[in-house]
C-alpha cells in the first residue's frame, strides 16, 4: 500500500492527504465518529505503526504526533466547511465534506482556510496598529491550538502531566468514587505488581471488582503496556480499567479487548479531562451572558 502522509519526528506532515484520509475514515464508519474512533480508523487506513503512533510532540502538548495533527487535519476540514462536530465531540461530514474524493479538493480547503486566516491576520494588525503598537501576532493557524474548544483540554492534560504521581493517583481515586465505584483503594506507593489501585463497582445486583492503573503519559501508550498491566492483574480481578494523559495506539485498543483475555477499559486524556469536566473535579464551565439590541423596538416607540 501506498502510504499518503507520513508521521516523522522532525518533520511536518501533509496536512491536505491527512484531511483527505480524515474524510475516507469517517465515510468508511458511517458518516460521524468520536476523536478517539476516528484516530484509530486513520491509522487503520494508513498503516500507520505503533511506532509513529507513539512520537511524542516536541512541546508541552501530551498528544503524539500522530494525534495532534489529525486535530489540525479536522480543524481546516472545519473551517472550510467540511466537517461539523457536536457539543459531545462527535464528528461528522457535511454535504461538502462528503463530496470530496480527491487531494486537490482538500488542497485547495487548506489554502482556503489558510488565506482567510492571513486576511483575519492582517485586520488584527491593522487595528492594533489604531489603536497603539502591535503586539506579536502568529503568521498562520499553526501558532495556534488545534481546534480553538478543544483549547482547554491541552491546558487541563499539560497540569495533569505535571502532577506527582501519587496525586495523580488520587485524583483516579477521586474520579472512580464519583463514578459510582466504592471501597476504591490506591496501591501504586506499595509497589503492587504494576497495579495502582482496585476498586468496586455495582452494576444492579452483580459487583465487579476492578483493577486500575494510571499513568502520566506524553505520547501514545502501546500494546506493551497493556499486556504488563493483564500480567499484573491476571486472576485477581474481573475486569481492568487503564487511564493515561496520553493517546492509546491501534494496537493497544487491540490488545485490550483480545479475545479470551481480561478485558481492559481505557481511559486516554482526552476522555479523562471531559470526565474531570463532567464530575465538575477541578474544572468548571462559566455561562457568558451575551446582550443583543433591537433597533426596530426602539424605532417602533
Amino acid at each position: 500500500m501506498t502510504r499518503t502522509f507520513k508521521i516523522e519526528r522532525d518533520k511536518l506532515p501533509n496536512l491536505p492527504a491527512m484531511m483527505l484520509v480524515v474524510i475516507q475514515a469517517l465515510k468508511e464508519i458511517g458518516g460521524s465518529a468520536t476523536i478517539s474512533e476516528l484516530d484509530e480508523k486513520v491509522a487503520e487506513l494508513e498503516q500507520v505503526t505503533e511506532g509513529e503512533q507513539e512520537l511524542p510532540m516536541a512541546n508541552s502538548d501530551p498528544r503524539p504526533r500522530f494525534n495532534y495533527y489529525l486535530a489540525w487535519a479536522r480543524t481546516y476540514l472545519k473551517r472550510g466547511g467540511a466537517l461539523a462536530n457536536s457539543a459531545r465531540a462527535v464528528w461528522s461530514l457535511t454535504d461538502l465534506g462528503d463530496g470530496v474524493t480527491e487531494l486537490s479538493e482538500t488542497r485547495a480547503i487548506y489554502d482556503s482556510v489558510n488565506a482567510e486566516e492571513r486576511e483575519r491576520s492582517r485586520r488584527r494588525r491593522q487595528d492594533e496598529q489604531q489603536r497603539r503598537p502591535p503586539p506579536a501576532q502568529p503568521e498562520n493557524m499553526a501558532a495556534e491550538q488545534p481546534e480553538s474548544e478543544e483549547s482547554w483540554l491541552s491546558s487541563l492534560l499539560e497540569v495533569l502531566v505535571q502532577m506527582s504521581p501519587a496525586g495523580f493517583e488520587r485524583l483516579a481515586q477521586r474520579l472512580l468514587r464519583e463514578a459510582g465505584f466504592t471501597k476504591v483503594e490506591v496501591r501504586g506507593r506499595s509497589g503492587d505488581g504494576g497495579v495502582d489501585g482496585v476498586g468496586l463497582l455495582r452494576m444492579n445486583l452483580v459487583t465487579f471488582q476492578v483493577y486500575f492503573q494510571c499513568k502520566r503519559w506524553k505520547g501514545g501508550v502501546g500494546p506493551k503496556e497493556i499486556r504488563d498491566f493483564r500480567g499484573a492483574m491476571e486472576g485477581r480481578a474481573d475486569k481492568g480499567l487503564f487511564i493515561t494523559t496520553g493517546h492509546f495506539t491501534s494496537g493497544a485498543s487491540d490488545e485490550a479487548t483480545r479475545d479470551g483475555a481480561t478485558a481492559i477499559d481505557l481511559i486516554d486524556g482526552e476522555r479523562l479531562c471531559e470526565l474531570l469536566k463532567e464530575n465538575r473535579l477541578g474544572v468548571t464551565t462559566e455561562m457568558v451572558e451575551r446582550v443583543s439590541i433591537d433597533p426596530s423596538f426602539f424605532a417602533s416607540i
